[in-house]
Order: structure tokens, then C-alpha cells, then sequence
């Protein structure tokens, strides 16, 4: 809708270019300002008359190849033999671009003089001048230069009257140009420090504009953008991914929509807008990773908190009433009964013991969870991973590992992770009608560990791959309780990782758990703590991880050791008999470990973990490899 329709005021950006424009228009010279992708991005009124041009080809965008065959064809260049051939030429000029300064006759008999300067991030910047008095002079002092006449010195004062106005107009054109110059560095810098990608793209996917944000929103893709297409980018994968949005873009339709970046994992949510001049789209992109992850982490803690609910309420009677049951049937059981009637008790006490399972699965879905990593040989948990499930696949069905894992043990919490994957494995095999193949496949894939389990039964139907995870759901029904994957994606998110879920183009199903890929290496840790049976206990931890351990009993014993060689990390007591552990500084790593309670402000001054005595050998192998990370 129209501006004065609204009566909306300009906004000051809207004032500076209105100003600028003002500006320009009143040099009395034609200026003309190209990109590096040679489009037109900025002309004053003044560059139209000169060259006689029609309103298209004065509006942002044009291209630079039109509007020289526009002049061409005109013959502002004099006749030519192959005027494509002629434009073909002053295009690849261009985009060679040089600092340059010439004047040439036009068609018309007049004399311009064209100065071309290029700007610091691509494309250049022409004035145009007119010289047509100027060189009259010229011939006139060339034809009578044996007579100095007064008509001659009359021409002399008009050629520095002249000199004196362009230089005049060249200084307002000077700091016209420092006016942009300041409004564009403005204006990139506020760009700069928005967290997010904000981009332009032409018609032909390739990045006219960024503000350089992009590896902070896709990991790994380069930060120098403009010129690349979006594939070179953000590599072949993505772009398969974006195209049909952007397409839809192109064409005038805005979009909003949310991607997963394969490489990193993280939750984009990007938007395209279709620029006024139709020559491309607008691109925002925002890191929504977080925003997803709390969102579904609401989703799952309501259900989980709908299904303690609904337990809570009865567990106790249900549970009583299992007692019972379970009571009788073992007495009934313990009789000299028919052969019949003994089946059916079997089959009774087996039922109750399954409510009684089910009941403590019921239990867990609202209880906390921790994480006890430790250092772990995957490919030997894999392995006795494979061996545990064979025995319990139907009949005829295959278990098969495609391991291709670097050595050295990885940080994770083998127990969690072994019972996701069994889970995993069990439903798989039920999936499938008829015996078939299960694989279980582990890799590095950038900074995760991918687990992924694939079988060859039917795939998941559409309301599986949207609702799988989701507590209670199941495809099973009477026989499924709609609890292990939700179970999986608790423990996967619990352990900073994804869960995804979909069908392989060759049939069955697909299952991937990515979780941060933690390498256990050993180091020579400085270990300071003033109490000896403390420091035994600790160091045992430490020896028992794998590490090489130096001790100090005091902060200034400490204080002498911070420069061995080879030392990789401290672990240190906050309080010690003479001083601080915070006040320990050393160029490596420091743990701090402390009785005091959460929320003490000693803890609060620490930099880096803390951990609350007495720990487990797991989270001392977890507080040290957090240490060790690169901050984001």
C-alpha cells in the first residue's frame, strides 16, 4: 500500500537515502554505480539525460550488458561491423575491472570524459563529464595559436572558469561518496553484529550481499561469500534441500520455513523475501537449535508429566492388587493341580508379572535421569551389544555390524546407550513379518558419533515418523506398551544428541542417534588437594581413567608445578590449607572440585566445571573432557 495512503513518517535510513539522492542529483556530472555481479545499483538524475536513457535502464538492477547494447545500438559507439561482438567486449571489460580515465567523441559530435574507480567490496563506481566546451577550446587554440587574439584569451578565462567548476563539483562528488561510503560501513556493522545470516541471492543462486554470519549458523561454510552460488557454499546436500523454497521465492511467494543442517545437526529456520526489484530474494537465517530442543523438551515433559498423573493416582491399588495376584497364583502353583489348570496359572503369574513390569516402566517416565559417562571401547560395546540381541531375534532374522570407528575410548554412558540401541534392535525385529536383516552401523560423521540401526521390514508409517517418540504411542496394538522410543530420545537428548527417524529409499526403516563424539585421550593432570586420603582416592580415579597424575599438597607446591612439560589439566580443591584454588592460573585447562553446596559464591566465581565432592569416575571423565572442549 501506498506511503502517503498510511501517512506512515520515513524511517531514518529512508531520510539518509532520500538525502543522498538529493545529493547526487545535484553534481553536475553523471554518475553510475555498478556491482560486482554488473548490475545497476545507484544512478543520479543526471546519468539519464546525458545518455538520453529510458526508465528501465535506470532502475536498480538493470543489467550492464542492456544498457551497453542500448548505446550501441544507438551508435554511441559509432558504427559496428558485429554489435553483439562489440558488447560482448565492453562486458568482459568490465567485469576485469581497472582504475581508468579516458575521454571520447560521442555520436552527437559531443566529448565526454569517463573516470571509473572500483570499490572495496566489488563493482565500481563512473562519473561522466562533459568536455564538449573544453575541447572547442582546445581546436580553437590548436587552429590560430599564431595569433593570440583577444577572442583567444577570452576562451582562456571561460577553460579556467570551467577547470574551476569541475573541481568544485568534483569535491561535492567526493564526499557525496564519502557520505556512502559511511552509510554502507553503518550499516554492514549493525548487519555484523545481528545473530543471525542475512544475505541476498540473484536470480541465479548466487550471493550478492552477507553479512558474514554464515559459519556462525552453518558450521564449516565459508565466511566470504559474495560471488559463490549457494551450493558452493553450503555444499550440494543443503542446496538440494533449499532450491524448491528458493524457487518458490524467485517466483514472488515469500517463505518461512525450518531445515536440519546434516553436518552439524543444528535446527535452522530460514526466510525469503522476494526483493522490490524482482532481480532476487532477501535470505534471513537464524540458529533456532535451542528453541526446538526446549519446545520438544515441553512437549515430552507434559506427556511425561500427563503419564505420572495418570499413574500416580493408582499405582499404589494396582500395585497391591499385582501383590495379591501374584500371591495366590504362587500358592495355587505350589498345588498338585491338573495339567490344565496348571498351564493357566503359569500363564496368569507370567501376565502379573508383566503389569508389574509395566507398572516400573510407568514409574521411570516422570523420575530424573543422570548421565554417568565413562570411558568406553564402543566397538567392543557394540559388539557385546550384538551378542546379547541375537539370541532374542525371531527365527532366520540376521544381525549385522558395519563398525567403522577410529581407535580410543569415547566418553558416553555405555548403559544408556546400549539399552536405546537394544530397544532399537527388539523393535526392529518385531516390525518385520518374516525374518529379514537388521544393521547396526557406527561412524564418525564431523563432531558426532552416528548410531544408526536399519532393518528391512515395512518402514514407518507417516503417523509413526511424526508421533513414534511420543510417549504411549505404538503401532502394536495389545502388545506394545508406546514407551521405548520415547525412552531413546529422552536418553539421546539427555546426552546433548539427535534422534532421527525415517525410511531408506531401498525399503525398512532407518533409526540414527548422533551424540557428541568425546575421545578419551591420556593426559598429565596436576592433581592439588590438601587432605592425603582425598588425594589417594582421587588420583586412583585418575590412574584408573587412564591418566599420568602429578600431586601437590598445597596452592603454593601447586604454584611451582603450573609450568611442567607436558602437563594438559588441573584438577584442584576450591579451598586449600594455604589459599584458593581460584586463584590458580596456568595455561591448561583447570577442574575445580569443592564440597561446598550449589550456589556458594565460591562456586559461582569458577570459570569452568565444578564438580561436588564425593564424584563418580564418570563424571570426573566428563567434567575433564568439558574442560578440554574449544569454548563455542
Amino acid at each position: 500500500m501506498d506511503r502517503d495512503v498510511l501517512d506512515t513518517p520515513l524511517t531514518q535510513a529512508e531520510r539518509d537515502a532520500a538525502l543522498i539522492a538529493s545529493g547526487l542529483n545535484l553534481i553536475g556530472q553523471a554518475l553510475s554505480i555498478f556491482d560486482a555481479d554488473l548490475c545497476l545499483r545507484v544512478a543520479n538524475r543526471q546519468y539519464q539525460a546525458m545518455f538520453d536513457l529510458p526508465d528501465a535502464l535506470t532502475r536498480p538492477g538493470t543489467r550492464f550488458e542492456d544498457t551497453i547494447r542500448f548505446l550501441v545500438q544507438r551508435g554511441e559507439y559509432g558504427p559496428q561491423d558485429d554489435p553483439e561482438a562489440a558488447v560482448a567486449f565492453r562486458v568482459e571489460q568490465a567485469r576485469a575491472f581497472r582504475p581508468h580515465y579516458f575521454e571520447r567523441e560521442r555520436a552527437d559530435g559531443r566529448w565526454v570524459a569517463v573516470e571509473g574507480a572500483p570499490l572495496s567490496q566489488g563493482g565500481w563506481v563512473t562519473v561522466y563529464t562533459d568536455i564538449t566546451d573544453i575541447k572547442r577550446q582546445e581546436s580553437l587554440l590548436r587552429a590560430r595559436s599564431e595569433e593570440l587574439s583577444e577572442q583567444l584569451l577570452i576562451h582562456a578565462e571561460g577553460l579556467a572558469a570551467a577547470n574551476r567548476k569541475l573541481a568544485a563539483t568534483n569535491t561535492a562528488l567526493s564526499e557525496a561518496q564519502a557520505v556512502l561510503t559511511r552509510s554502507e560501513a553503518r550499516t554492514r556493522q549493525v548487519t555484523e553484529m545481528v545473530p543471525a545470516h542475512i544475505a541476498h541471492m540473484d536470480t541465479q543462486y548466487r550471493y550478492t550481499f552477507s553479512n558474514r554470519r554464515l559459519p556462525a549458523i552453518f558450521p564449516g561454510a565459508a565466511g566470504e561469500i559474495v560471488g559463490l552460488t549457494v551450493e558452493a557454499a553450503l555444499g550440494p546436500a543443503t542446496f538440494r534441500t533449499l532450491r524448491p523454497y528458493m524457487d518458490r521465492a524467485l517466483a514472488g511467494d515469500p517463505q518461512v520455513f525450518e531445515i536440519t543442517h546434516p553436518t552439524s545437526g543444528r535446527r535452522i529456520r530460514i526466510a525469503l523475501t522476494p526483493d522490490r526489484t524482482g532481480s532476487g530474494v532477501y535470505i534471513l537465517s537464524t540458529d533456532v537449535s535451542a528453541e526446538v530442543q526446549a519446545r520438544e523438551a515441553l512437549a515430552h515433559a507434559a506427556r511425561r508429566s500427563l503419564a505420572a498423573q495418570l499413574t500416580s493416582g493408582v499405582a499404589h491399588d494396582f500395585g497391591n492388587l499385582l501383590t495379591i495376584i501374584l500371591g495366590l497364583q504362587s500358592r495355587l502353583a505350589a498345588q498338585d493341580l491338573p495339567p490344565g489348570a496348571s498351564a493357566e496359572v503359569q500363564a496368569t503369574l507370567a501376565a502379573a508379572r508383566r503389569g508389574a513390569a509395566l507398572l516400573e516402566r510407568l514409574s521411570r517416565i516422570s523420575g530424573t535421569r543422570d548421565l554417568a559417562p565413562e570411558p568406553v571401547n564402543a566397538a567392543r560395546l557394540l559388539t557385546d551389544l550384538a551378542t546379547l540381541a541375537r539370541p532374542s531375534l525371531r527365527e532366520g532374522t540376521a544381525l549385522a555390524l558395519d563398525l567403522d570407528l577410529p581407535p580410543g575410548p569415547l566418553l558416553m554412558d555405555p548403559g544408556a546407550v546400549q539399552d536405546s540401541l537394544l530397544n532399537l534392535i527388539l523393535n526392529a525385529n518385531t516390525a518385520m513379518t518374516a525374518p529379514g536383516r537388521i544393521t547396526l552401523t557406527a561412524r564418525r560423521s564431523g563432531d558426532w558419533l552416528e548410531l544408526a540401526v536399519l532393518d528391512t521390514g515395512p518402514g514407518f508409517s507417516p503417523e509413526a515418523l511424526e508421533r513414534a517418540t511420543q510417549p504411549f504411542f505404538t503401532t502394536r496394538k495389545g502388545s506394545g506398551s508406546g514407551l521405548g522410543l520415547s525412552m531413546v530420545y529422552d536418553q539421546t537428548k539427555l546426552a546433548g544428541g539427535t534422534l532421527r527417524l525415517e525410511n531408506q529409499a531401498q525399503g525398512g526403516a532407518r533409526v540414527t542417534l548422533r551424540l557428541p563424539w568425546r575421545p578419551v585421550a591420556p593426559q598429565m593432570v596436576l592433581l592439588v588437594e590438601d587432605d592425603d586420603a582425598v588425594r589417594a582416592a582421587i588420583r586412583a580415579q585418575l590412574t584408573g581413567l587412564g591418566h599420568a597424575v602429578i600431586e601437590a599438597g598445597s596452592l603454593a607446591e601447586a604454584r611451582a608445578l603450573t609450568d611442567l612439560p607436558g602437563l594438559t589439566l588441573i584438577l584442584s580443591d576450591i579451598q586449600l590449607g594455604d589459599g584458593l584454588g581460584l586463584d590458580l592460573t596456568a595455561p591448561v585447562p583447570t577442574v575445580l572440585m569443592t564440597s561446598l553446596p550449589p550456589g556458594d559464591p565460591l562456586r559461582a566465581r569458577a570459570r569452568g566445571p565444578v564438580l561436588t565432592k564425593p564424584f563418580t569416575p564418570g563424571r570426573l571423565a566428563a567434567a575433564m573432557s568439558e574442560a578440554g572442549r574449544p569454548a563455542p
